[in-house]
Parts: structure tokens; sequence; C-alpha cells
């Protein structure tokens, strides 16, 4: 994070909290939530890891930050995320040879995910979910922990696509159309 913007978001805080106590009487501790904020902040990046910043450059398209968009292919290996935002992954008409899987993760802070799957496609999901929404196209759900999802036809055939999904304070939707 920038020195610029550390400086003017804190300024920004303490005005608002000014405001708010004028105007409505209500004392609003300033320092209290931004050290709360901190250890949110922090919390997230031990969660997600290492190379997690909360205003990074999105030099691939492949993240989201405070506004919406839709993906509809994914890249093998890559790492998607939606932070403070929404994103779309229509993965309907993604069309894979036999030889070929694809590994993919998406990270959802703070925002909302919606993947929606071809039902015969061959796919696995693990979803891991903290003090957030996810839920599954077999009814299966979590606010905590982590959950399975396969397609009948992964029992059946290698799966081609292999998705795992972070869901934090967030919510994850998978679907089948």
């Amino acid at each position: 994070m920038s020195v610029s913007l550390f400086w003017g978001l804190l300024l920004i805080l303490i005005g608002l909290s000014l405001i708010i106590k004028i105007v409505f009487n209500v004392d609003f501790p300033i320092l209290k939530i931004l050290f709360a904020f901190l250890f949110i902040y922090i919390g997230i990046k031990i969660l997600i890891g290492r190379d997690f910043s909360i205003l990074h450059k999105d030099d691939n398209g492949q993240t989201i930050l405070f506004s919406e968009k839709t993906f509809t292919s994914l890249e093998d290996g890559k790492e998607y995320s939606v932070i403070f935002g929404g994103g779309k992954l229509d993965l309907r008409n993604i069309t894979l040879p036999d030889s070929q899987i694809i590994h993919c993760k998406i990270n959802t802070i703070f925002g909302g995910t919606e993947i929606i799957l071809d039902p015969e496609s061959s796919v696995q999901i693990k979803a891991n979910t903290a003090f957030a929404g996810t839920k599954m196209p077999d009814g299966n759900s979590s606010a905590f922990g982590t959950i399975h999802y396969s397609t009948d036809s992964s029992a059946y055939h290698k799966p081609k696509l292999i998705i795992e999904t972070n869901t934090v304070f967030g919510g994850l939707h998978v679907k089948k159309h």
C-alpha cells in the first residue's frame, strides 16, 4: 500500500468520524476501527498467502477488484480473485480435448462469485470457506470448513476441470445449467 493511499484513507475516515459525531452525536472510535481493519487484513493475508495485497495492479485480467466481471474460459494453473466485487465464471461453453486437464484456483474475499457449469462436464471442486457462504449444485453448503463436489461423470472418467475455491467473508454459488 502506498503512503499517499494510506494517508488519504486515514484522513477520509477521520473526516467521516467527525461528521458522524457532530451530526448524529455518535462517538466513532476511529483508532479502534483502524486497528481492527489491520487485524482483518493480516488474517486474510495469512489465509490467502504471502502474495495477497488489497490494492495491487491486475496486469493479467484475472482479478476483480471493486467491480463486476464475467469470465468465459479458464487457463490451466491460473488463480482468479474476486475482492470487494462480483464475479461470474460461465463455463458452459468451455471445450477441452480429452487429454487436457485444467487446474485453477478461485478466491472470493468480501465479494460474490457465481460459477455456472455445463451439466455434461466432468468437474471436481474443493471449496474452502471461512465466515462465508458456499453452495454447490447438489445442495451441499458450508459457512466454515471444506466441502467437495464432483459431477456424476467424474466418477467414470478422469475429471477435466479441477477447481479449488477459497471464500472469506463472501459468497460462492456453483450451479449447473
